[in-house]
């Protein structure tokens, strides 16, 4: 079945790509939830018209990305964390952890963008999180976490 995304899909494409999925999927999942429509040869040509009037604009939205990703990659994030014996932390740290501390730096980054490989740290140590900031702008982010301070 092939349909046009309405809405970027985790795992499956962005919006506005034609995608080709399972019956089922597409019929019981992505078109009732409202992410897709049918890919009919007219939704097609409508599809193709609105890209070419949105490179234009597409081209400034990833020039603003490329340059937040510059300032992100000039960042150097510590993240503190309570620990317990060792390394090992009490709880853990996760893209929710992670995009507030990059909001306290001043950029804003919803923590759907932010891939952290296992999900999340539960040691302290160097690590490194994947960044989504545009579909074509995806950067890796090492970050640091550290034991906090007692007082």
């Amino acid at each position: 079945m092939e349909l046009i995304l309405k809405e970027d899909v985790q795992n499956l494409g962005f919006k506005d790509d034609l995608v080709t999925v399972k019956n089922g999927y597409g019929r019981n999942f992505l078109i009732p939830q409202g992410l897709a429509t049918m890919a009919t040869p007219s939704a097609k040509k409508v599809l193709a018209e609105d890209l070419k009037q949105r490179a234009h604009k597409e081209k400034k939205v990833i020039d603003a990305a490329n340059k937040v990703a510059d300032a992100l990659r000039k960042l150097e994030l510590k993240i503190p964390a309570k620990t317990g014996a060792g390394d090992k932390l009490f709880g853990s740290v996760t893209a929710t952890d992670l995009a507030s501390a990059i909001e306290k730096d001043g950029h804003a980054i919803d923590k759907k963008f932010i891939a952290i490989p296992g999900g999340s740290v539960k040691r302290t140590g160097s690590y490194s999180a994947q960044i989504r900031l545009h579909r074509e702008v995806i950067i890796d982010f090492p970050f640091e976490v550290v034991a906090e301070q007692k007082k």
